[in-house]
């Protein structure tokens, strides 16, 4: 299975009074980078998070999103600070006594003051909440790897048609260079054979001279190379993910199948491969343009 780094999950569970709602929403990227926006109250639960993620992904930047209601009434409780209270009672008391005032600080007035009540949440049952959130998050990776292996399925198709007509070019090639050593003898005979006008022509130092110029521009081994490479990649795509993803793979081959396609380029003193050159340069710009798309 061939995955896209785009992808999106959504899942949304509640137990009990508990509603758990976690998205992931991923663009492309070299390395596994995941940046998890939640309440503060699963700081604790982080590590938890991220080991679970890299159940449903290898690379790619990914947006998580998780939100939490708790729709219990014990929720938060008021909590009352004695000792909070005690102080601020004992310096009116004191300023009462500095000024020669009546202390006439009623109990209304003094829980006004701050931190005297405050509101506090309830502490959570971590293993029930870190539960229900392991659900939202399989369920959410679920989708997320559902969604990746459709975009990566017609990433596959669009690759494998490209590189198709990549070989189609590569075999124009192999065959054209033979032919262009054909012509120059023929030619470089003609030419020799103008200038001498009625004298014989050297075939042996015709010979060393194409021979010479079939080394300058032979490009066999860039043909041989782009076989095999075209080859691998398309064998890649058949076989599909494995536990460190075939992105980096597929990049590899492309660069080196620009390579070659660069040799051929510079080597060649045909109109005709030129023009089949270019187009596989071209085509190869649009492998390793998708092949960034695959994780």
């Amino acid at each position: 299975m061939v995955c896209s780094m785009t992808g999106f999950g959504r899942s949304e569970i509640t137990e009990g009074n508990r509603k758990y709602i976690v998205e992931l929403k991923s663009v492309n990227n070299r390395y596994l980078d995941i940046n998890i926006k939640m309440p503060k109250k699963f700081n604790a639960f982080e590590a938890a998070i991220r080991s679970e993620l890299k159940n449903y992904m290898k690379r790619g930047k990914v947006d998580v999103f998780i939100s939490y209601e708790d729709f219990s009434e014990s929720e938060t409780k008021v909590k009352y600070n004695k000792s909070i209270a005690q102080e601020y009672y004992s310096y009116l008391n004191e300023m009462a006594s500095d000024f020669g005032l009546d202390n006439d600080v009623r109990i209304s007035v003094l829980s006004r003051f701050p931190e005297v009540f405050t509101m506090e949440e309830e502490d959570l049952n971590e293993e029930e909440v870190l539960s229900g959130l392991m659900k939202a998050l399989a369920g959410a990776g679920k989708q997320f790897m559902e969604s990746r292996a459709r975009e990566g399925e017609f990433l596959c198709k669009d690759l494998t048609e490209k590189l198709d007509g990549m070989m189609e070019n590569v075999e124009y090639i192999a065959e054209r260079s033979p032919e262009i050593i054909k012509e120059y003898k023929d030619k470089l005979r003609e030419k020799i054979q103008d200038l001498l006008e009625d004298k014989q022509v050297d075939e042996n130092r015709l010979a060393m001279e194409v021979t010479i110029y079939a080394d300058k521009i032979c490009v066999d081994e860039e043909i041989t190379r782009l076989r095999s490479h075209i080859g691998a990649t398309k064998d890649t795509l058949l076989k599909g993910d494995d536990k460190d993803g075939i992105g980096r793979k597929l990049d590899f081959l492309a660069q080196e199948m620009n390579r070659e396609a660069n040799t051929i380029l510079s080597k060649s003193t045909d109109l005709k491969i030129s023009d089949r050159g270019i187009a596989l340069k071209t085509d190869i710009e649009k492998v390793r343009e998708q092949i960034q798309n695959i994780e």
